[in-house]
């Protein structure tokens, strides 16, 4: 695999199975027991009812743009070659929403409202991001 010079995300023991299933091109949420919510981004505790009783489960990752944004210049340096690049708020289908980069589209089609799905980029041996392209 390719020299990966881009920052990574940090992984703790609460975050560890996301990013294990984003390995295996999978996607999983918390669910909490108590309320029977789902709990994104990966935490300690229920933001909603505060219960410590959180679980994992698989979700599909559709879900369609909710915002977004085009960079098209003065990036953070390790991001300069990937000029023009879209950010944006996923709203998934099961529940939560997502920060990410819409991928497999050209910027100015990108559009609020816009069917995704989940797109996995194996950026090194041991990472995997969760991006979304056009469903």
């Amino acid at each position: 695999m390719s020299n990966y010079d881009k920052p990574l995300p940090q992984t703790t023991p609460w975050t560890q199975p996301f990013w294990d299933a984003a390995k295996e091109h999978r996607l999983l949420a918390q669910h909490c027991k108590e309320c029977d919510r789902t709990v994104f981004y990966p935490k300690l505790f229920c933001p909603y009812c505060y219960s410590e009783t959180l679980d994992w489960r698989e979700i599909s990752g559709e879900g369609e743009i909710y915002s977004f944004t085009v960079v098209q210049q003065h990036p953070p340096s390790a991001f300069q070659d990937d000029l023009p690049y879209v950010v944006a708020i996923v709203r998934l289908k099961d529940g939560p929403q997502m920060l990410t980069n819409i991928v497999n589209c050209d910027p100015e089609k990108v559009h609020c409202g816009m069917r995704v799905a989940p797109a996995f980029d194996d950026v090194t041996d041991d990472f995997t991001l969760v991006k979304f392209r056009p469903e």
